[in-house]
């Protein structure tokens, strides 16, 4: 049965359209149907589509405030989703649903616009309508409610989108007498300014206009300015790592230089086993370090990419006697993210550095190894040796032992002969018999022998074809 793609699914029903594609029944895809043809199509289809057009900036007319936080939810994803649900239980306003990584709703007084990414969770409330800066920006949502934000904060910011362009003396009080940059944005139709730095209240704050934008470059710009605050702080959050992990990349340095000093100076199997722990222990340390920071550094690289892309954006254009956003963040930004990329680098050439130091001293042993094996195999080459030339004299003893009971018995013989009346003289003949007696043992046992070595040689070659081929077997 062929079945069209609506225009647009919600992600549970791409999600429900996923799950029953990969289950054991294997219900068919969606179709593309046309009068000529049908084709079948991918269950993501619809979800990649609507991908470009997930969160989307927003709709401002006039002045007004806006407050923006950001929290690291942790382990506490599920939390943060109930919390806005309770929320909207609150107002009375419909929940997102429990797969939705976003929500934008206007609750009357304010607008709230939640967002969930990978490790943090965006909440914006613009109020319209309210002084900048006002000390009941956020008195219409519930205190118990903001109290209890599952995560831990990172970025808290005001925002105050004017109509006019402020003075010096306004600016000066907003952002309570500390410097602040600025720019003309948007090809010089807005502007905005900041301080970058956290204020009596404990927020970040922001200014801008935007006289010649219209209701949507407002909202553009609002978010591309919120964005470069929340990314320039989450890009950060690899500094402090790093610098408490400088020491220790700095002792495990000095420890692999002392090792690798320590190479050349090896006088026993002793000394080798203990460099070779040693190099293991400080490998597995680098390992560590390089797990427990991968992520952290990987996610300052991209947020870092993203504040100069967010940056490049706006368009900015310099004032007069102000340092621009751009020129101030590439200046003391910069530093810091170059400090984490070090430390990650330092930590990629100390993993290969032990490497190759490992390698060196392994080559070594293995050299020490074979110097011992052969050492051993001369030994038991000698070992054999000695051991021939006692096999031989066994052999000649044996030879006399043998032949001297041969004789014994072949003198019974004669006695028996000569009681018959045969005229044997018993010394003649066993004098006679003795070098033929010898002779004969002798020749039998060499015999015997060479009978024995050539099957073993011959049961060797046989072996070692075989060896061959299922070494060749399993290679292929």
């Amino acid at each position: 049965m062929t079945t069209l793609i609506p225009g647009q699914q919600s992600t549970s029903e791409l999600l429900q359209t996923k799950a029953s594609e990969t289950s054991p029944q294997g219900s068919s895809a969606p179709d593309i149907s046309a009068p000529v043809v049908t084709l079948q199509v991918h269950p993501w289809r619809s979800a990649l589509y609507e991908e470009l057009h997930n969160r989307p900036s927003p709709i401002i007319e006039g002045a007004c405030q806006i407050t923006h936080f950001t929290v690291m939810f942790g382990d506490a994803k599920q939390a943060v989703y109930e919390h806005v649900v309770d929320l909207c239980k609150r107002f009375s306003m419909p929940a997102p649903a429990a797969d939705s990584s976003c929500l934008y709703l206007d609750f009357g007084g304010f607008e709230l616009r939640w967002e969930r990414h990978l490790e943090f969770a965006n909440f914006t409330f613009i109020c319209p309508k309210v002084e900048p800066f006002a000390a009941d920006a956020l008195s219409f949502i519930p205190k118990d409610w903001l109290a209890t934000i599952p995560g831990k904060v990172v970025v808290a910011l005001h925002m105050a989108l004017i109509e006019h362009e402020p003075s010096d003396e306004e600016l000066h009080k907003w952002f309570e007498g500390q410097r602040w940059n600025g720019a003309r944005v948007a090809f010089e139709r807005g502007a905005a300014w900041t301080a970058f730095k956290l204020h009596s209240d404990g927020f970040g704050r922001m200014v801008a206009h935007g006289n010649k934008l219209n209701s949507y470059q407002k909202g553009r710009l609002v978010q591309r300015l919120i964005e470069i605050e929340t990314y320039r702080l989450m890009s950060l959050l690899g500094l402090p790592i790093a610098r408490q992990l400088n020491p220790a990349i700095s002792q495990i340095e000095e420890d692999l230089a002392v090792l690798n000093q320590r190479i050349a100076d090896i006088q026993s199997e002793d000394d080798e086993r203990l460099l070779l722990t040693e190099l293991s222990q400080l490998a597995a340390n680098i390992e560590q370090h390089r797990s427990d920071t991968n992520f952290r550094f990987s996610a300052t690289n991209a947020y870092y990419d993203l504040v100069g892309d967010r940056l490049l954006q706006l368009h900015e254009s310099h004032m007069d006697g102000v340092q621009s956003l751009q020129e101030f963040l590439e200046r003391r930004l910069s530093p810091g993210i170059k400090t984490c990329q070090s430390v990650r680098d330092r930590l990629e050439d100390l993993s290969r550095r032990i490497h190759r130091t490992t390698s060196l001293l392994r080559t070594r042993v293995e050299l020490s190894i074979e110097a011992q094996n052969q050492n051993l195999l001369t030994s038991m080459n000698r070992r054999s040796h000695l051991q021939l030339r006692l096999q031989q004299t066994v052999e000649g003893l044996s030879v006399v032992a043998i032949g001297y009971y041969a004789l014994s018995l072949m003198g019974y013989g004669f006695d028996a002969l000569k009681a018959f009346g045969v005229p044997v003289n018993k010394d003649i003949a066993t004098g006679i018999a003795m070098p033929i007696v010898l002779f004969s043992i002798y020749f039998g046992m060499h015999s015997i022998r060479a009978r024995v070595t050539k099957q073993s040689k011959k049961a060797n070659r046989v072996k070692k074809p075989a060896a061959t081929k299922k070494s060749a077997k399993n290679k292929i």
